[in-house]
């Protein structure tokens, strides 16, 4: 899985390459509140541009659920990279996709010419990855370069079975950049590698555990889903955030970690409230206890101080670090100190610092963190299954080097 033909070991010149990105963008009343995808794109479009290609984009926006809505159409974006690009980004409005427009348009494309189709979730077909769909998409182009890493555990039309039906297919700069960093993270690490999981539950990062217990050499638990592994090592907990289905597992997993020598570290104190922030940013009254004295009324919801610094310590001396879910309720300033000095720490530090998408992307940018990280990933649900030593289905459908 971690060696793929990219944009810069193909031809383009003269051929018809058909772009799967993720302009998966937040929409308000029509304008995009956030363009960071749409930009992320761009070195992957100009590339294909200068080496004299002409670009076909989709994507899909929202969940249309196999119909034509007119509130999630791309026509925005193809407006918003018109500009970004400094070039004319032709909108091809078709509710079957691959229709009347797209096909004029791209009969009619000239070597460099942008054009982008309607939202492919408009049909069906897209999310079952089905042959007719799959066909269609493949007849606009030669050549199919995927660069949508945050759809890439999902095997669908548009980064799946299209590739199927062309000669070619690579992979773009963001896919590359996923697979070399969370890839080689997880498979080639330079150690010491030290993986942090925070979040709220268990359930979610069963395999992610397991996995990455294997492969690091210390596993820091912070978040909702340390109170279970405190529940399983007999603590009282509170009415903290308990997964009780989960506390065997916890319990296999802090046996596993002493069988392999591995460093397993839990919060030694914890930061308690009467109950959870309603709204989640309202003001808190908070304490910190010890995790091991937890009053039986209150509800943990971030790690403590005496946390925060063991688990900036155990930062210090890695050289790979992977983090993946906040240590606590960061959207509440009284509950994101965990979260910050996690941030703080890994700012800090000269490792490679690996951001595994979703809310741990969305905490260290808010926290103004993002800047100092190595990578962040673009894919929540894709760089956790990376994460898990599962393959990807969008990667593993382009071709090999």
């Amino acid at each position: 899985m971690l060696n793929k033909k990219s944009v810069d070991d193909i031809n383009v010149k003269g051929k018809k390459v058909l772009v799967r990105c993720d302009f998966n963008v937040p929409l308000k009343d029509g304008r995009i509140t956030d363009e960071n995808r749409l930009v992320a794109a761009l070195p992957t479009i100009k590339k294909l541009i200068a080496d004299g290609g002409k670009v076909i984009l989709c994507s899909h926006l929202g969940k249309p659920k196999g119909e034509p809505k007119p509130e999630l159409s791309l026509a925005p974006v193809a407006a918003r990279l018109s500009e970004l690009l400094g070039q004319d980004v032709k909108f091809a409005a078709d509710p079957e996709v691959v229709g009347p427009n797209a096909k004029a348009a791209v009969e009619a494309m000239k070597d460099g010419e942008v054009v982008l189709l309607e939202n492919t979730r408009y049909r069906a077909e897209e999310t079952k990855n089905g042959e007719a769909f799959s066909k269609e998409l493949a007849s606009l182009c030669e050549v199919f370069v995927n660069d949508a890493f945050g759809t890439a555990h999902r095997a669908h039309c548009s980064n799946v079975g299209v590739t199927q039906y062309v000669d070619t297919a690579a992979v773009g700069y963001l896919m590359q950049k996923e697979i070399d960093f969370l890839g080689n993270a997880v498979n080639n690490p330079t150690r010491p590698f030290v993986a942090i999981l925070g979040g709220a539950k268990v359930a979610d990062k069963l395999n992610v555990i397991a996995n990455l217990l294997e492969k690091c050499d210390t596993l820091i638990i912070g978040g909702g889903m340390a109170y279970t592994f405190l529940k399983a090592k007999g603590y009282e907990v509170g009415t903290s955030l308990v997964d009780d289905e989960k506390v065997g597992y916890c319990k296999e997993m802090m046996e596993k970690a002493e069988k392999l020598g591995k460093k397993l570290l839990l919060p030694v104190d914890t930061t308690v409230a009467a109950a959870f922030p309603s709204p989640i940013d309202a003001e808190i009254e908070v304490s910190v206890v010890a995790a091991d004295a937890i009053p039986a009324d209150k509800m943990g919801l971030d790690i403590g101080t005496k946390t925060a610094e063991l688990y900036a310590e155990a930062v210090k001396s890695a050289k790979t670090v992977v983090w993946n879910g906040p240590m606590g309720v960061f959207e509440n300033p009284i509950l994101a100190k965990g979260t910050i000095a996690v941030a703080k720490s890994l700012a800090e530090t000269d490792a490679t610092t690996i951001i595994g998408g979703g809310d741990s992307a969305a905490a260290v940018n808010q926290l103004g963190f993002g800047d100092k990280m190595s990578h962040i990933s673009t894919g929540g649900g894709a760089s956790l299954e990376f994460l898990e030593g599962k393959d990807l289905p969008g990667v593993v459908a382009a071709n090999d080097k």
